[in-house]
């Protein structure tokens, strides 16, 4: 069996739904680094890739992963009990609705701030929006960070994510960006640690939450693991710059929906044009696991320990589960509620229970929140390059979307 490492490599978000367009979207046998591989698709592939009894986390990520993007010992890395206790403080601060609605609150003021500032000027819609993004996110978990820190806290976070499937130049950044946050984030959580605040009325911040929380053996977490959780909630949260670009790039090309979110009683509009914007746009190409022992997938052994792929760029385009899946349409989001097993663009199933993100409905209120903001702004948008290479994980628009401010 051939090694697809290489064709990752070139061919990005494109690699896996070609494969398995040559076996008719059923699993597609290959190997990565060596690793023996079988990659899934669909929703039954989703319910069958959530369920821990199937697949597991644990020894899944290689290395090169864990010391870019999510951390050593980071949440992902835990199956059972102790991945229930870790994601349970994530979900209590990403996923309660009064804590997201004041990340969208403070965001937006970040923003208009941003935008006064820059009147008259050509900005890349994608490196301001990770700054914005930083400052936010600093606001509300409560970060004793200056202006000056929190910029550079955006910048590696862009890092960590940028050069995590790639060699080269960008993840040697990106390794150097993780270590210099990891050590700034422990020292935040042994300075909270070392003279703990009073109970506020509100609720701890994050930054207090992740510092105090208590783990499956109701221990404190190490000072590492602890920062490495905290850039958990940081780093996703910057990444929306992504989003914030491509939200730029539909609004662009499809122009009349600005007229639209201007008009947004409510926001139904919004947070439509956010889940189309995670549906169509390439973000993340799958996700990985192993098996939890020798299993079957539709009658066919998948081996203890084989790595299981679960195609999301694909599942995302696929024409059997979404109607002219290449037309650019944010009123199929406007009325029945989607279901978690088929809009995939940050992993399936349920996140309270499995290891589906903890952060969407941060990513899609922040996501709405900048969309609405990005319709109402008077701009100009210079010639420059727009494209979007399906070869580069993650990708973006060439020029990072460029914008001339009224």
């Amino acid at each position: 069996m051939r090694d697809s490492t290489i064709g990752v490599l070139t061919q990005g978000y494109a690699w896996l739904p070609d494969r398995l367009r040559t076996v008719d979207g059923e699993a597609y046998r290959t190997r990565l680094l060596g690793r023996p591989v079988i990659a899934l698709h669909g929703p039954d592939a989703v319910r069958f890739f959530y369920d821990e009894e199937h697949v597991v986390r644990k020894a899944a990520l290689p290395d090169p992963v864990l010391d870019t993007l999510f951390g050593q010992d980071a949440v992902h890395t835990l199956d059972g009990d102790a991945h229930r206790a870790r994601k349970a403080l994530l979900l209590a601060l990403l996923g309660d609705e009064r804590r997201v609605e004041e990340l969208g609150d403070h965001l937006r003021r970040r923003w208009q701030e941003a935008v006064t500032a820059r009147r008259g000027e050509r900005i890349v819609l994608f490196d301001e929006t990770a700054r914005v993004l930083a400052l936010a996110v600093r606001d509300w978990a409560g970060l004793p960070l200056d202006d000056a820190l929190t910029a550079e806290l955006g910048r590696d976070c862009v890092a960590m994510v940028d050069g995590f499937a790639t060699p080269g130049p960008r993840h040697l950044r990106a390794r150097r960006a993780r270590t210099r946050q990891e050590h700034l984030m422990a020292d935040v959580v042994a300075a909270v640690r070392e003279d703990p605040p009073p109970a506020g009325d509100t609720g701890p911040s994050a930054v207090e939450a992740v510092a105090l929380h208590r783990d499956a053996d109701d221990g404190l977490l190490p000072d590492h693991t602890a920062a490495v959780e905290l850039l958990n909630i940081l780093r996703p949260t910057v990444a929306i710059a992504w989003y914030a670009a491509f939200a730029a790039h539909a609004l662009h090309r499809w122009p009349h929906h600005r007229e639209l979110l201007r008009k947004d009683a409510g926001g139904v509009h919004a947070v439509a044009f956010a889940h189309e914007v995670r549906r169509f746009y390439p973000f993340a190409p799958f996700v990985a696991g192993l098996a939890a022992r020798d299993l079957e997938w539709r009658g066919d052994p998948v081996p203890e320990h084989t790595l299981v792929l679960l195609d999301l760029y694909g599942q995302n385009h696929d024409p059997r589960l979404w109607d002219h899946p290449y037309r650019f349409d944010p009123h199929r989001f406007t009325g029945a509620a989607h279901r978690p097993e088929t809009l995939v663009p940050q992993g399936g199933g349920d996140p309270a229970e499995g290891h589906r993100c903890p952060g969407e409905d941060i990513t899609v209120t922040a996501l709405a929140t900048l969309t609405t903001e990005l319709a109402r702004l008077e701009y100009t948008v210079p010639d420059q390059d727009l494209t979007i290479p399906l070869s580069r994980v993650p990708t973006l628009p060439r020029s990072g979307f460029e914008l001339l401010l009224a």
